[in-house]
């Protein structure tokens, strides 16, 4: 497959980019689509899953770490945790479509872990949010809005 590289570097800043580090896979995606060597919709798949699969990384850090919270080296103290899980009771599963959004939507992945969302709930709601906001940034960058 040519491009495997430049492919394989997407779905790295789109993975890494859904877990705790800083990363910006949009911008990455953004100049792909703008050098136009490569299918949209190809480089849209492999950003999504890439992120998608972030995002259930930080579902399972939320579902068995979340028992170390007492611990005096856990990054989130239980008030914070305390915070979280009463917004994730009062508004719902339905938060996750927010998982998308900059600084907010990744925490709220980890919370789902921590509240013991279903895989089977969690996935498709998360895929929709990731998805998109690639398609979103696809169709900035192709001219298409």
């Amino acid at each position: 497959m040519p491009h495997l590289a430049e492919y394989g570097a997407l779905f790295a800043a789109a993975f890494l980019s859904a877990t705790i580090f800083p990363f910006q896979s949009e911008a990455v995606l953004f100049v792909m689509l703008a050098a136009e060597h490569y299918p949209w919709w190809l480089l849209i798949l492999v950003a999504s899953v890439g992120n998608i699969l972030g995002s259930i990384v930080n579902w399972f850090l939320g579902r068995f770490f979340a028992h170390f919270e007492n611990r005096p080296w856990f990054p989130v103290k239980r008030k914070q945790m305390a915070k979280a899980e009463g917004w994730y009771h009062r508004y719902g599963r339905w938060t996750l479509l927010l998982s998308w959004l900059p600084i907010v939507g990744d925490p709220l992945t980890i919370v789902a872990g921590v509240m013991r969302e279903p895989l089977r709930v969690f996935v498709p709601l998360v895929a929709l949010a990731k998805t998109g906001r690639y398609l979103a940034v696809g169709a900035l960058s192709l001219g298409w809005i």
